[in-house]
């Protein structure tokens, strides 16, 4: 009964975690995407044009689906949703500038960034494995197994850990740079905004991450 309850419990809580962040996090975003930024550029001229003031080429901005957003370290390239690379809103601004802020990371050998890159296929691993041998462990009484699958589990953890810092240097490389080139107190104001909101994703999954270990850890210990 106190395993049920307890997972009664997570999942109340991982509903609840998830479902306000992403609220909060939309709820930012569709704001600021009605609000077009001052000098009337695509976010991916912004990205462009932040990639060469940090003298940093050879880093293609590409258009990409809906919601994909992301620097791929794997081949030194931006990908911009099409909101964000052909929109003109802040939205657009911020969303351009934090990638643009991996490419930095990547480019001046951000040690967080490297830890994280090189954990990837680690983490791969172990977050196809662990529920596996989790069960496997709990049906067939192997407590080995169980151990082995908690451990794995929290390689994952880790890795969530790690990309807080990532993000929120990006985040912090954004805003710099947005100061630097003198965008104005709205501008910057509302990216942060929704630069905050964002990274708060990635808080919310660390601590459900953390939540669910713990979870693991008790059920072990019963």
């Amino acid at each position: 009964m106190h395993g049920y309850m307890g997972y009664i419990a997570l999942i109340v809580a991982t509903l609840a975690i998830g479902g306000l962040s992403s609220w909060y996090v939309n709820h930012q975003l569709k704001k600021y995407e009605k609000v077009p930024n001052s000098r009337g550029v695509t976010g991916a001229d912004v990205a462009r044009g932040m990639l060469s003031y940090y003298g940093i080429g050879g880093v293609p901005v590409q258009p990409g689906g809906h919601g994909q957003d992301f620097f791929d370290p794997r081949t030194n390239s931006i990908t911009l949703s099409p909101e964000a690379y052909s929109g003109r809103s802040i939205t657009a601004l911020a969303t351009a500038c934090h990638e643009v802020g991996h490419a930095c990371q990547y480019a001046q050998g951000y040690v967080p960034m490297k830890v994280r890159t090189a954990i990837v296929p680690v983490v791969n691993l172990a977050s196809n494995a662990w529920m596996f041998l989790f069960i496997m462990g709990i049906v067939m009484n192997i407590v080995g197994l169980v151990d082995v699958a908690i451990v794995l589990y929290a390689v994952s953890i880790v890795f969530a850990i790690v990309t807080l810092p990532v993000e929120f240097d990006a985040s912090r490389r954004a805003m710099a740079y947005m100061g630097s080139v003198g965008m104005t107190q709205q501008e910057q104001s509302g990216s942060f905004s929704v630069l905050r909101a964002c990274a708060l994703t990635y808080v919310a999954a660390a601590l459900v991450s953390v939540l669910q270990l713990l979870y693991l850890l008790s059920q072990r210990q019963d």
